[in-house]
């Protein structure tokens, strides 16, 4: 399956809860991001978690659903070809404890001739604006929304978040090498307000390779 560096940090990031027994992955891609939580959750001695995972494209939801079926948490995910407005009926939870998502960023480049590409990397199919304003609405009591997102989005994040009632609790920042500056952030947030955020700094490479870190934080994700 492919993985993208984005989706192991926002997987490997996040907080996830015993409590998260409803989970929605938003633009799953081939659902690495989703597979990440149904791990974790399994580890810490949750089995009866359900993680819905959607994706605008067909060929990828099929892709994550394959995926899915041939890990060891099958009973745990499932595969939507859904976009986030189609999401409703019976077997969706009436509140998610826990919605993320590696969603497209591109907002101001131009597009990719490849229509696939386009939508995973562009906002025009799913921005951070509507994620923040579906999970005001169906985010639990003390739900959580967490997002990976270029560092420079930040600001505008922020703004659009608290105009849909939520507050940040966490911000990770990651830059590449100690001397870059960070180009990604894994926000998350609550409907509870906070004096401060929790702030941390991750750095992937260090010298010739990883840095002891990032081989901590995921070294239990990628076959050895």
């Amino acid at each position: 399956m492919k993985v993208n560096t984005d989706g192991v940090l926002l997987g490997a990031l996040m907080t996830l809860r015993a409590a998260d027994r409803n989970c929605l992955d938003v633009g799953t891609g081939t659902g690495t991001v989703a597979l990440m939580a149904a791990q974790r959750l399994y580890d810490a001695g949750v089995s009866d978690a359900r993680i819905t995972a959607i994706d605008i494209d067909g060929p990828s939801a099929r892709e994550a659903a394959a995926n899915f079926a041939g890990s060891p948490w099958p009973d745990m995910l499932e595969a939507k070809h859904l976009p986030l407005s189609g999401l409703s009926g019976p077997d969706v939870p009436a509140a998610f404890d826990h919605i993320f998502s590696n969603p497209p960023y591109y907002d101001l480049s131009l597009q990719a001739p490849d229509m696939r590409r386009n939508a995973a990397r562009h906002t025009d199919t799913l921005s951070y604006r509507e994620l923040a304003a579906f999970a005001a609405e169906h985010l639990a009591s003390d739900g959580i929304l967490s997002m990976i997102l270029p560092a420079d989005s930040e600001l505008w994040l922020l703004r659009h978040a608290r105009m849909s009632g939520l507050h940040p609790f966490r911000i990770v920042r990651i830059r590449t090498t100690e001397r870059k500056r960070p180009s990604r952030i894994v926000a998350e947030f609550s409907r509870s307000r906070r004096e401060c955020p929790e702030e941390s700094l991750l750095t992937i490479h260090q010298g010739d390779g990883y840095s002891a870190d990032y081989i901590a934080l995921t070294e239990e994700f990628y076959l050895k």
